[in-house]
């Protein structure tokens, strides 16, 4: 069977990211920025010494939303998509008899629930003018440490439903395993504090919009992300040879990753 480098699926992890983070940039644009301003303008009639306090803004409002809002999306995305390349590596042929693009679909369908919708509903995105100020710092690190159990509960999910498919099968294996990762998060639910600093006079409409305009941008990131590195993954294995129809059963062409 022929080798395919982890460095070709590498760099397509980082170009699929790169044109996820392009679709992402536009949906943050067009659907979040409007919602970020509606929350600023009833952040500064709240504070009508904010501007005499503070003086003059080190980086202006249009280039936060125009220049800043696009590095710090568009590296991400190369970023993840870099990191989700590895795993894709790895999980290849490991995971089930799955080809490259439904590999990367669960790939990225899995990283979108654990790195940000489970942390996501426990703690969720605030506008400016939402939260308070002295609790910031708890809260994000709070947030980064939701990530962490999710991602690392997930991994012992898979490794458990691997261990499991032996005895129960794929399907009870897969059930099980799926609502342990389920049990421990609700565990982690409880325990973690909870924030309800939203103030009574903070409009829930714009507060929802902005968090599922959040929610949009990920959605998009990591969906465009799954299809697009599908896509290419599949055209470079394919193309790798035939003798991947040789490999046996079960060994996956990601066995045949050279490192």
């Amino acid at each position: 069977m022929n080798s395919v480098s982890v460095r070709a699926l590498l760099i397509r992890g980082m170009f699929a990211g790169l044109l996820a983070g392009v679709l992402a940039l536009a949906v943050a644009y067009f659907l979040g920025e409007s919602r970020l301003d509606a929350a600023i303008a009833l952040e500064e009639s709240h504070a009508h010494t904010h501007t005499h306090e503070h003086g003059e803004e080190l980086v202006s409002r249009t280039m936060q939303a125009t220049g800043g809002l696009a590095t710090g999306i568009l590296v991400f995305g190369v970023a993840i998509g870099g990191i989700a390349a590895l795993v894709f590596c790895y999980a290849l042929g490991r995971i089930g008899a799955f080809g490259p693009r439904a590999t990367a679909a669960l790939i990225a369908g899995a990283a979108l629930l654990t790195v940000y919708v489970v942390p996501f509903l426990k703690y969720p995105a605030n506008p400016p003018a939402v939260g308070d100020p002295d609790t910031i710092g708890q809260r994000t690190g709070l947030f980064f440490l939701m990530i962490a159990l999710s991602v690392l509960l997930a991994v012992a999910a898979v490794l458990a439903g691997r261990r499991l498919a032996q005895r129960l099968g794929n399907w009870n294996a897969a059930v099980s395993a799926g609502a342990g990762y389920v049990l421990a998060i609700g565990l982690a639910y409880a325990f973690l504090p909870s924030f309800d600093e939203v103030g009574a006079d903070f409009p829930a409409g714009l507060l929802w919009q902005f968090r599922l305009s959040t929610l949009a941008v990920q959605v998009t990131l990591w969906t465009t992300f799954g299809l697009a590195f599908g896509y290419l993954t599949e055209r470079l294995l394919v193309g790798a040879g035939a003798a991947g129809q040789a490999a046996p059963r079960g060994a996956g062409v990601g066995a045949g990753v050279a490192h």
